[in-house]
């Protein structure tokens, strides 16, 4: 399969620079292979039955970029320069992989200062990318990134407009708990407290994962043969619980339906072997037409990139010929598209 085959023109005014008020108002265009209906994601309780299970994914995004100034003694005195950070990921040994802004304006073992009393030391460059040892650690790291991070706004809405305080809220789920995303499970920001009562009061379950969603999600590919794209590795965990509750499920004849390409992804990784199972780690999974799945019955998605990742994932659920007819036919009737977006329900 080729590049273009996931390809498609559009408008640029269709893509989403803040989202619907409130939340679960967004349109929701719902898709079986014979038919397309236009809804609101309020109306989800008429496409869900009792004994269905959403996967919904429990990841907190952190307000990781950062605005800071490196000082340095030189022959022409005391220099400065600011520095832009953007966190990717923790990594083993406490220090984190960010991106930097100049990277060649700090040198390895410089201090990069943010508010008071928050700094971090360059540890060690890589491919581009810098490594970070923080002088601050645990609950008090997170109180500082909380005062001076912004939230990392996705490269097609920051090209927009800058990261503000609305974002903060915006850009996080209504059920965010785990700590370490640098970019939202966008499909679960259409939930809001109410919707969610609603679901469970008729009898739909809730599973939660994790899978923290890295940088790597906007990474466009770059090789015309899909089959010799490599992905990147995101950390996420499959719970005991969790996947006891979805093997529950498909026991007893109820629908998986993970909310988002983050958790679908994470549960078919846990599902390699054919059936659901614990699991935690980094996962790479591709997924492109014909890959098998285990353990997904339909999807909740917003509307993605031409010519990415997320495009191929789709068209494996529900099939190239029919996911270029369900885009035609959001962009014909102005669906908001990418994180901001409005969702699509897809059920094959």
């Amino acid at each position: 399969m080729k590049l273009s085959d996931f390809d498609f023109d559009l408008p640029e005014a269709l893509i989403a620079t803040r989202p619907a008020v409130p939340r679960s108002s967004s349109r929701l265009l719902v898709a079986t292979p014979d038919t397309l209906e236009d809804a609101h994601v309020s109306d989800l309780c008429r496409y869900f039955r009792a004994g269905d299970r959403l996967v919904l994914n429990d990841t907190k995004v952190i307000p990781a970029r950062l605005s800071g100034v490196r000082a340095r003694d030189g022959e022409a005195g005391k220099t400065e320069a600011k520095i832009e950070v953007t966190l990717l990921s923790p990594r083993g040994d406490g220090n984190w992989s960010a991106l930097i802004k100049p990277l060649k304006k700090v040198k390895i073992g410089e201090e990069v200062k943010f508010d008071a009393g928050f700094s971090a030391r360059l540890i060690a460059k890589e491919d581009g990318q810098a490594v970070l040892a923080f002088n601050l650690v645990g609950d008090d790291f997170d109180a500082a990134l909380a005062r001076g991070g912004a939230m990392p706004l996705p490269p097609y809405i920051a090209a927009k407009r800058p990261s503000d305080a609305r974002d903060k809220e915006d850009y996080q789920t209504v059920f965010a708990r785990n700590s370490g995303a640098v970019a939202a499970p966008t499909a679960s920001l259409h939930f809001d407290a109410a919707l969610l009562a609603a679901l469970s009061d008729m009898g739909v379950n809730f599973t939660y994962v994790t899978l923290h969603v890295g940088a790597g999600t906007f990474l466009p590919v770059k090789v015309d043969d899909i089959s010799s794209h490599k992905m990147h590795a995101e950390w996420g965990e499959v719970s005991a619980v969790a996947a006891a509750e979805i093997a529950k499920t498909k026991t007893e004849g109820g629908r998986v339906i993970p909310v988002g390409t983050t958790a679908l992804r994470l549960i078919e990784t846990a599902a390699r072997g054919g059936t659901i199972a614990p699991w935690q780690g980094d996962t790479d999974i591709f997924i492109t037409p014909g890959f098998q799945f285990h353990v997904t019955d339909a999807l909740m998605t917003n509307f993605h990139l031409p010519k990415s990742t997320l495009m191929m994932l789709v068209s494996a659920l529900i099939g190239q010929a029919r996911i270029k007819d369900i885009y035609a036919h959001a962009i014909a009737e102005e669906y908001r598209f990418f994180s901001y977006g409005d969702a699509s329900l897809l059920l094959p």
